[in-house]
């Protein structure tokens, strides 16, 4: 793990400034999202994920780019929540009072 955030530290810095810019230009939308049952889907998905990284199930080269994808993909989620947590707080200190 230290040796993926010193050698890639310059991608892992774009995927946060990826992801903070994501979140920041994207517009709040109360739609219906996705259904529970995808929800699910997806959180098992990347709950089986992370434990073949911990538990270091995947071999060689393909494991080295699953925990760097993991953590790249971690790092994005960081970056958007941050991004769209600033933009929420920017624009509602800007509007006038109601």
């Amino acid at each position: 793990m230290a040796y993926l955030t010193t050698f890639y530290w310059g991608w892992l810095l774009a995927s946060v400034l990826l992801g903070f810019g994501m979140g920041w230009i994207s517009v709040v939308q109360h739609g219906k999202g996705i259904s529970r049952k995808w929800r699910w889907a997806l959180s098992a998905l990347v709950a089986a994920l992370v434990a073949a990284a911990l538990a270091r199930v995947v071999p060689g080269r393909f494991g080295y780019w699953l925990d760097l994808g993991l953590i790249m993909f971690a790092l994005y989620l960081c970056g958007c929540a941050v991004g769209s947590w600033l933009r929420d707080w920017v624009v509602s200190r800007s509007a006038p009072p109601a």
